[in-house]
């Protein structure tokens, strides 16, 4: 039984000019008539330098199940590729932030946002069918602020999927165990979602380069739960450039597997401020 990201797949990490024309003009016709005038749910993308990985993330939120009024947001982030030239293409409501950045890109999305909810959405990332109905049954609940979920990494060739799968079930089990004191640590801006209100009442960090998802999360806490979504309706599909930062998949283990492990004391207590790093700084 083939996958659900199968056929995105086929046009994941692929130029546009090698893809079949009938498949990009689908695409195109399923966005259009995606946009929602009214909607209740907005998806915002960010994308920087995505033009190979764009197709594939649009496609898979275009066929979406979900009864309620959506909106496609993509946030060009200051790309120097063909990822502009690709949102023409495709006729997908954009704007362009120039000040790099996931913050920026994130915020610039928030305060273009027309929907009650805001699922954040990264532009090199698959969604399986039922993804924002699962977040939305759960978001819409009283007393909820924010939800996140699960994802799982695309198999690169030649990888061993056995090594990949042991993996993501020793890091899922760490997520389950930093979620109970510390849910703010183990959301990811992929997989993010929460009230739209709420999070303009705390807004996105911009003087960081990375961690505005779990700095909005930690902010959210003061007005209402953040929820753990681990249904596989859930679970988005990404590539692995986060991963290749400490090379091989074999590396990149290890050198979370010593991060755990060191951060392992922290896990039983609640934080409500975290000291930045000066690398993280943006100056």
């Amino acid at each position: 039984m083939a996958k659900w990201y199968t056929q995105y797949a086929k046009v994941y990490d692929q130029e546009m000019s090698s893809v079949n024309n009938d498949i990009i003009e689908k695409v195109r016709e399923q966005v259009q008539l995606f946009s929602s005038s009214d909607p209740i749910i907005s998806i915002v993308v960010i994308a920087y330098n995505e033009e190979k990985r764009l197709l594939a993330c649009l496609w898979s939120l275009a066929e979406q199940r979900c009864d309620l009024p959506m909106e496609l947001i993509v946030v060009n982030n200051n790309s120097t590729d063909k990822t502009e030239s690709i949102l023409k293409r495709l006729g997908v409501t954009y704007y362009n932030e120039l000040k790099q950045g996931p913050g920026f890109a994130r915020q610039c999305g928030l305060d273009q946002a027309r929907g009650k909810f805001m699922l954040c959405v990264d532009g090199d990332t698959m969604y399986p069918p039922s993804y924002a109905d699962t977040h939305m049954k759960v978001l819409d609940r009283q007393g909820v602020a924010a939800t996140f979920s699960l994802w799982s990494f695309l198999p690169r060739a030649g990888q061993s999927r056995a090594f990949l799968w042991f993996y993501e079930g020793l890091r899922d089990i760490y997520l389950n165990l930093q979620f109970i004191k510390r849910p703010e640590l183990c959301v990811r801006g992929m997989v993010f979602s929460f009230k739209t209100e709420l999070g303009r009442k705390v807004n996105f960090r911009t003087d960081i380069k990375r961690g505005e998802d779990g700095s909005m999360a930690l902010g959210l806490k003061a007005y209402g739960k953040i929820q753990f979504i681990r249904s596989k309706k859930a679970r988005a599909m990404t590539g692995q450039n986060t991963l290749g930062a400490d090379g091989s998949l074999a590396n990149s283990f290890f050198v979370r597997l010593r991060k755990a492990i060191t951060s392992m004391g922290g896990l039983f207590s609640g934080k409500k401020h975290y000291q930045d790093e000066d690398s993280n700084r943006i100056q």
